[in-house]
């Protein structure tokens, strides 16, 4: 049997196939009896539109493209998650590129998401995480958003108009800091994070300025950059232990590191928290299933997802939108952190 296309369905309901197309798509009112007869048409045929043939109708492919750096960081795939849940209310599906934190790889992929014309892209981690990005880098995505609707989450290009969706990292950091200062420490270091990326940058900025307006010490020597690993955790928690002044709490730039920082602790012979209190950020899954429990900074990975994809589809309609989303994080307090006992 032959299959029925979109023309059949107007030829035989004797409409236009773009108001066929408007019935399917609901994109414009039509007449209540020719929607309905259409409507039977379709049920009639079990008519199922082409994907092609629909978006060369619609000019919408109905795939939302995402670029991110590292599928095995959980942090990404619950943003992405987030993001999934919302497209569904909109019929969008996705093409994932993992770029492994390779700019040439994202270069690549934002070429591809132009040739299958993409509705809309989401930009993660990468060059749009780094303090100085080069020129080359920014111009790229810049006449990339001129084509497709961009929304860069938990980053930003200098001098550029680009949409974001961020996390306060700023706050959350803040927030961190001062959970540890209200628990009486007063000695307090800093580990993880590399030095070139900006969600280093702003937590290191928020962690030196909570210290002085509260009147602490800010000990250059208990800050120990490196990277978001579990071994850089380990690392830079046995320097400070090897030490012979110690912090008695650790701010760490992500959970990944603290949980690191923990296992190390109990090397040393500490208990956490008894001994030395310890704060992750992210919240990912993992955080409340080590021991101790991680007390940590949400970020609302789910919800960035979620709102990242509103926004981009407000900017898919042509909408307008504000440049800089903002989401407040939260502290979630668990078993790693407790008082300091003097």
């Amino acid at each position: 049997m032959r299959q029925i296309t979109i023309y059949d369905i107007a030829n035989e309901a004797k409409v236009s196939v773009a108001t066929v197309s408007r019935v399917l798509n609901g994109t414009a009112p039509v007449k209540v009896s020719t929607r309905a007869k259409i409507e039977a048409l379709i049920q009639k045929y079990q008519f199922q539109p082409n994907a092609m043939a629909r978006s060369l109708l619609s000019k919408e492919t109905g795939i939302i493209g995402v670029i991110l750096p590292d599928l095995t960081n959980p942090f990404f795939p619950e943003v992405f998650t987030g993001a999934e849940l919302e497209a569904q209310e909109s019929g969008h599906t996705f093409l994932l590129c993992n770029t492994m934190g390779v700019y040439t790889k994202e270069t690549e992929y934002l070429n591809i998401m132009q040739e299958k014309r993409v509705d809309g892209i989401i930009f993660l981690g990468g060059r749009i995480n780094l303090k100085d990005c080069e020129p080359h880098l920014v111009q790229e995505i810049v006449d990339h958003a001129k084509k497709i609707p961009i929304v860069l989450v938990n980053g930003n290009m200098r001098n550029t108009e680009l949409t974001r969706v961020v996390t306060d990292e700023y706050a959350g950091t803040v927030f961190a800091v001062r959970h540890l200062i209200e628990l009486g420490h007063t000695q307090i270091g800093f580990i993880g994070g590399e030095s070139h990326m900006t969600t280093t940058s702003i937590k290191l900025r928020a962690f030196r300025k909570t210290l002085r307006d509260e009147g602490l010490r800010v000990k250059e020597d208990w800050i120990l950059t490196d990277s978001f690993s579990m071994e850089s955790g380990r690392q830079q928690m046995q320097k400070l232990l090897e030490m012979s002044e110690k912090p008695t709490a650790v701010c760490c730039v992500n959970d990944f590191t603290a949980i690191g920082a923990i296992k190390t602790a109990g090397e040393y012979g500490l208990k956490v928290p008894d001994d030395i209190s310890i704060v992750g950020f992210d919240d990912i899954p993992l955080a409340h299933h080590v021991i101790p429990e991680l007390t940590t900074i949400s970020q609302q990975a789910n919800e960035l997802g979620r709102t990242a994809v509103k926004v981009l589809r407000q900017m898919m309609n042509k909408g307008k939108v504000k440049k800089l989303t903002s989401l407040e994080p939260q502290l979630i307090i668990r078993q790693s952190t407790a008082p300091r006992i003097l």
